[in-house]
């Protein structure tokens, strides 16, 4: 039986960029990893091997650092949206480009009083250590007319100590799992959140305060939730983000159940559940995974529903 080509599509994977802006004394980073894939009219060179229409990945590379010097970094999502228009507009046989990226953030290391500072120096706005919390993501995708924006975050622990409980679940002969009326809540927090800006004829959303300003809400609805179950806490989160953020149309969560099982502390004379506080055992596998996504009434889903490979 015959075969043909599928969909296709190549690029440049994880090209680390780092962007540092220098504002005199005080200076800024901006750490990405940019993955680029470029599809269209590219049958030839899986059928002959013919490379005419094929724009190498290592210009793709270039393009990335090039652009990081030209245009700058104001945000993720600006420039990707700037490597996605290039490759569409400037090669005739690309079609589509999509660009994802991961932000790793920085922040200022706070220096001591002022005897400790080096000779010269009446302020330090040079230092920085890695943020150890979440790592902020995009997808810029542009087929020469649409865009569509995907971002979001990753890797984002978050607990509540209290106000959790699960129970009235349904029971089998498998069931072993007791009641809980107040339980540790722990996951880490993947969130994929979709803007409804599509078009240059279109006001553009601020990136930035829209990504700090989400994950404000999705925060803020976690700790205020007092939760029967994750899902509940889950779409609390989303809903909490939709409902505030009108730039956003789409939510999607994948929240795995890090679970804090209590120590058996009686064969040491020990309770283990008193007012004043208790052990946990903190298991990092097999764990409950959650995954949800919320809507804005009457916006049609477009976010993948297996987000690992978003």
């Amino acid at each position: 039986m015959p075969t043909i080509l599928g969909q296709n599509q190549y690029g440049k994977a994880e090209n680390r960029v780092v962007r540092i802006t220098r504002d005199g004394d005080t200076h800024h980073i901006k750490d990405l990893n940019v993955s680029v894939a470029l599809s269209g009219d590219m049958d030839d060179v899986h059928y002959s091997g013919s490379n005419a229409n094929v724009l190498p990945t290592d210009t793709t590379k270039n393009t990335v650092y090039a652009f990081a010097q030209e245009h700058g970094i104001e945000s993720a999502e600006q420039f990707g949206i700037h490597l996605a228009r290039h490759f569409v507009t400037s090669q005739e046989p690309i079609r589509t480009a999509r660009i994802r990226i991961e932000e790793y953030a920085w922040e200022r290391i706070a220096t001591s009083d002022g005897n400790s500072k080096f000779i010269g120096a009446d302020e330090v706005n040079h230092s920085f250590a890695r943020k150890g919390q979440e790592l902020r993501t995009t997808q810029v995708t542009f087929d020469g007319e649409n865009w569509e924006i995907i971002s979001g975050l990753k890797d984002l622990t978050v607990m509540n100590s209290t106000n959790s409980e699960f129970w009235g679940y349904v029971k089998d002969k498998y069931t072993t799992l007791k009641e809980a009326y107040d339980r540790v809540l722990c996951t880490d927090v993947s969130a994929a959140w979709r803007y409804s800006w599509t078009s240059d004829d279109e006001r553009m959303p601020n990136w930035e305060n829209s990504y700090e300003q989400a994950k404000k809400h999705m925060l803020q609805a976690f700790a205020e939730t007092y939760s029967l179950s994750l899902q509940q806490t889950l779409y609390q989160m989303g809903s909490r983000v939709i409902n505030s953020r009108s730039e956003i149309d789409e939510i999607r969560f994948s929240l795995p159940n890090n679970h804090h099982f209590l120590v058996d502390l009686e064969p040491f004379g020990l309770k283990n559940d008193t007012a004043d506080g208790a052990v946990y055992f903190a298991a990092d596998r097999p764990y409950g995974l959650i995954e949800a996504t919320v809507l804005r009434d009457g916006v049609e889903p477009k976010i993948p529903v297996d987000m690992t490979n978003l």
